[in-house]
C-alpha cells in the first residue's frame, strides 16, 4: 500500500460482525461534518459489501478501501447535508 489518505477520525469495528460495523458507522459519522474524512478499520468481510452499500445510500464518497492480511480499511468523505 502507497500512502494511506489523510482522515478527521478513526472508527476501529475489529472483531466485530454484521450490523455492528455500519451501526457504529452511522452514529460516528453524526459526530462529524461534512466533508471529513472518517478512516474504517474493519475485520469483518461483510464490510467489503456493506460500506460501499452505506456510502451509496447516503451520498458519502468512499475515496479508497484495501485489504491487508484480513483487514480491511476504507476512507469516506462525508457528504454535505441534504439541502
Amino acid at each position: 500500500m502507497a500512502e494511506k489518505p489523510e482522515s478527521n477520525e478513526t472508527l476501529d469495528t475489529t472483531g466485530l460482525y454484521c450490523p455492528e460495523p455500519i451501526m457504529m458507522m452511522h452514529n460516528r459519522v453524526r459526530e462529524m461534518a461534512p466533508g471529513q474524512v472518517l478512516e474504517i478499520i474493519a475485520t469483518d468481510p461483510a464490510t467489503t459489501r456493506d460500506v460501499p452499500k452505506f456510502c451509496t445510500f447516503l451520498g458519502h464518497e468512499l475515496i479508497e478501501q484495501y485489504e491487508e492480511e484480513g483487514t480491511w480499511r476504507y476512507y469516506v468523505r462525508l457528504a454535505p447535508p441534504e439541502q
